[in-house]
């Protein structure tokens, strides 16, 4: 999709669809709509949005057609909400549902309207555009709606006073990360197997600028990897540690982020096998890893001022002769035995060796992203990510970040109560603690291996895919983690 940019006032630019914000409580909603749209059209688009019971809610929206009274053949409008929530998330939704809506109509050429909103959101405004606009069209074959074709839209041109190219560009690099981890989140696990995920990352860190190293199996028995390999034994297809590295140009400030993502590319359960629809998405069990390369690819184009280290775990869990077992044990990086209780607790494994590698490459505080827990699910329902840690300036911080791009988090408890689930009866302490408490569990699980550091868990099994469409995508991976880290790291709305 083509983005560009232009000073021509937005409502004299011939397009398929016109988006304009208008906002909840500005008094009446002719008064927000542009002096230059005819004024006839204008009261129209009043009139019609009153009788629609168009409130211009936030992520709402209403088409109108313009019937030659415009340059633009269509006004969506799109409703920003009342302050309250953060500005960049109302924005990046109201553009992201308008973007889809002018789709969805045969729009093929879009002009956001920024004029109304703040210079500091514009970026926000592209980016909610881009991200709304995403389709997994990979896999779509000639049978795909009776071979007729999919709408897209193939120009963006952004207008209005607070539009700059670097807000192009801006909200260009976060849509294109989230969507990058969107696309592999979707992507068919006979495809993107560890090996292939590792090579994606190869190309991502060359074309970034960014340091890569992939472990094979040998490196990773070399440096005492030996949970990761023992998820991946199973399966045909090696496991390999992925680690990146990004410096900033004036050296920062002495902080090196430690990002660490799992990265199951399936995942069958091993012996403590899965039921059939609970291996329907385990495609998806690797979004943590997606959300880090994802993060990765752009901290050079954002400029972002602070160090960065990540650590992606590939594996794959699958069964053989040669899968790991029940009542096995395990020897960490660090040297601590786990005693296997659930073959199907298998991401805690291989983010052990993930965290201690990341400690030992000099991280300075460590964040890990992981679909962990189906009890995580359970607590915060469907969408929302379940953050620990042991460090409450760095949860601080996270949930910070998190609220300014609107991706929902809420700060779970360590219970120290609960240590005596994962207590080892043969090895040093258990992958599992069984069903109560069990997001808890698996983060006491994972903070045996922060290596004294500040560290944070973010449990995405939630909200890593959109279960329906919604303002920001279609069903399927929704890229969560990616904005909120971005957020994090340059300590400003993404």
């Amino acid at each position: 999709m083509e983005t560009v940019l232009s000073h021509v006032e937005p409502v004299a630019l011939v397009c398929d669809a016109l988006i304009l914000p208008v906002a909840t409580g500005d008094g009446p909603l002719i008064d927000q709509l542009p002096v230059g749209l005819p004024a006839g059209l204008r009261d129209g688009i009043a009139m019609l949005a009153k009788e629609g019971g168009f409130a211009a809610k936030a992520g709402s929206t209403i088409v109108v057609p313009t019937l030659g009274l415009a340059p633009a053949a269509r006004v969506v409008l799109a409703g920003t909400g009342k302050p309250g929530r953060s500005a960049a998330d109302r924005v990046s939704r109201a553009y992201g549902a308008a973007a889809r809506a002018a789709r969805d109509a045969g729009a093929k050429s879009v002009v956001l309207s920024v004029e109304e909103i703040p210079d500091s959101d514009v970026a926000s405004a592209i980016a909610g555009a881009l991200m709304g606009c995403y389709d997994y069209t990979a896999y779509h074959g000639t049978g795909r709606r009776n071979g007729t074709s999919i709408k897209r839209i193939e120009q963006v041109t952004v207008a209005g006073s607070g539009a700059t190219q670097s807000a192009i560009d801006r909200g260009r690099a976060v849509a294109g990360a989230v969507n990058l981890a969107r696309d592999l989140v979707n992507e068919p696990a006979a495809t993107l197997t560890p090996a292939s995920f590792a090579e994606r990352s190869k190309a991502v860190a060359n074309a970034a600028g960014l340091g890569i190293e992939v472990l094979d199996a040998t490196a990773l028995e070399a440096i005492g990897a030996n949970a990761i390999l023992g998820v991946g034994k199973g399966s045909a297809n090696p496991p390999c540690m992925i680690r990146m590295s990004y410096r900033p140009k004036d050296g920062g400030d002495g902080r090196v982020v430690g990002l660490v993502g799992k990265c199951i590319t399936f995942d069958t359960g091993g012996y403590s096998i899965k039921t059939h629809d609970g291996m329907l998405e385990m495609k998806g069990d690797m979004a943590g890893g997606a959300a880090v390369l994802a993060v990765m690819s752009v901290l050079p184009a954002l400029g972002c001022p602070v160090a960065v280290d990540a650590t992606i775990c590939a594996a794959e869990n699958m069964i053989s002769g040669e899968a790991f077992r029940p009542s096995d044990i395990l020897t960490a990086m660090n040297g601590v035995t786990i005693e296997i209780i659930s073959t199907d607790a298998e991401g805690r494994l291989v983010l052990a060796d993930g965290l201690v590698d990341a400690a030992r490459r000099g991280a300075t505080e460590l964040i890990d992203l992981a679909t962990l827990t189906g009890a995580i699910v359970v607590a915060l329902g469907d969408g929302a990510t379940g953050l620990f840690s042991s460090s409450d300036d760095l949860a601080d911080n996270l949930l910070a970040a998190s609220g300014r791009v609107g991706e929902r988090m809420w700060r779970m408890p360590l219970f120290e109560e609960l240590e005596e689930k994962i207590k080892g009866d043969v090895g040093d302490i258990k992958n599992s603690g069984g069903r109560a408490g069990g997001s808890i569990t698996a983060a006491l699980f994972l903070q045996r291996f922060r290596e004294g550091l500040p560290w944070a868990h973010l449990d995405i099994a939630g909200s890593s895919r959109f279960e329906r469409a919604n303002a920001l995508g279609p069903k399927g991976g929704s890229g969560v983690g990616v904005r909120t880290l971005l957020s994090y790291l340059l300590v400003e709305a993404i």
